[in-house]
């Protein structure tokens, strides 16, 4: 992250004697990225946090993915998903995945497992709902159109609050940040980006639980396993540094608009290995006297375009059958833009209602049992004026 945090009890020099009221020394964890050449913290535990008693495989739900075959548009109606309660980590509905990138949704009514996700960092996106995100680092609460980002290999569960929320996920094979062109060569946002410091939450204070025999979920690179450890992970006194969960809400981001339609990099709030992640909210549209306001027909022939439609009206797609909690995947070899009837309706418009979180991949995503279980069938043909297949 751009800049550092101290929560809790941290000695006044890194690496030296700290101890305990018994005369104990309290137990470092060193948490870093890029072998210990990026961002890092460290953390300061009541028990060694390397102790575990065993360690055995877990087989997490099945899942699978096929490639899209026929290419084609395809819309996929989230509130279609339903099912027995779940949590918000076993429970996620995987519905798009390529080796870089895995795009879920779950609404989830239970706490999670203590879970780490040593395979890289995940976005979850809280579309409805109130959330509760526990870590090492402390907690970190989440509500409507929150964002947060949890870095790699961090131990943390995600409980509901009130009742059931709807959750989009977005796990990477390596690490989800702001764009850089938004940083300075220090890491500080820029006078130009769309959101900044101020807008971003973390953790404040250490949870401090105890517990022995305490089970943890680990996803890493070979599968999953279960690990038992002696103490309770949350036993941080306290820590400090630049690498931490953090939350920032999709109303904090500031839309940058013009005299001509801009195109979706305006819209980009984080990027990961080989994908990207931006944010549509309402905002005053184009200015021109004679402005389109509404996108042109575009083919981003190196990317596969996925959408999250979230809250308003989506003025472009009225026709198409998207709706809030819709989720539309354009593919790279299809052209694809504003339902027929869009662009005339549009011009004149002074401002758009629309909240929508965007996912454009750089190499295909294939498609995942329960996508194909809640796919609008028809979707692919409205272009044209029809909805059978």
């Amino acid at each position: 992250m751009p800049y550092y945090r101290r929560v809790g009890d941290v000695p006044p020099k890194r690496h030296t004697q700290f101890r305990q009221p018994d005369g104990s020394l309290f137990r470092e964890e060193l948490m870093g990225q890029e072998g210990f050449s990026s961002d890092s913290s460290l953390l300061y535990h009541r028990n060694a946090p390397t102790a575990i008693v065993s360690a055995t495989v877990f087989e997490p739900p099945a899942w699978s993915r096929i490639p899209n075959l026929p290419l084609k548009p395809r819309h996929f109606q989230t509130g279609k998903l339903g099912g027995e309660p779940v949590d918000a980590v076993l429970g996620r509905q995987h519905l798009l995945a390529n080796d870089d990138v895995r795009i879920s949704f779950a609404e989830a009514s239970q706490p999670s497992p203590l879970y780490r996700n040593a395979v890289g960092d995940e976005c979850l996106y809280v579309s409805a709902g109130r959330l509760t995100v526990e870590s090492t680092f402390g907690v970190l609460d989440l509500t409507e159109g929150d964002y947060a980002i949890i870095p790699t290999s961090v131990i943390h569960r995600l409980i509901p609050v009130d009742g059931p929320v709807r959750l989009l996920t977005i796990e990477a094979t390596g690490h989800i940040g702001p764009p850089r062109r938004y940083l300075s060569v220090r890491g500080q946002f820029l006078e130009h980006a769309p959101y900044c410091e101020r807008d971003l939450r973390a953790p404040t204070a250490p949870i401090l639980t105890e517990g022995s025999d305490i089970s943890v979920l680990v996803q890493h690179r070979r599968g999953w396993t279960e690990h038992i450890y002696a103490n309770h992970p949350f036993d941080v006194v306290g820590w400090d540094g630049c690498l931490y969960p953090w939350a920032f809400s999709i109303h904090d981001f500031e839309p940058i608009t013009g005299r001509v339609h801009q195109p979706p990099p305006v819209h980009q709030t984080f990027e990961g290995p080989n994908f990207v992640i931006c944010s549509f909210v309402p905002r005053k549209v184009d200015y021109h006297p004679l402005a389109i306001p509404v996108p042109y027909n575009h083919h981003n022939v190196d990317s596969d375009e996925v959408l999250f439609y979230t809250g308003g009206n989506y003025e472009a797609r009225r026709g198409s059958g998207i709706e809030q909690g819709s989720i539309s995947l354009h593919p790279s070899g299809f052209t694809h833009g504003p339902q027929p009837g869009a662009v005339e309706r549009a011009i004149g418009a002074e401002a758009f209602d629309e909240l929508a979180v965007m996912v454009d991949t750089f190499r295909p995503l294939d498609l995942c049992e329960p996508a194909l279980s809640i796919e609008d069938a028809g979707y692919a043909w409205t272009w044209a004026g029809a909805r059978t297949a």
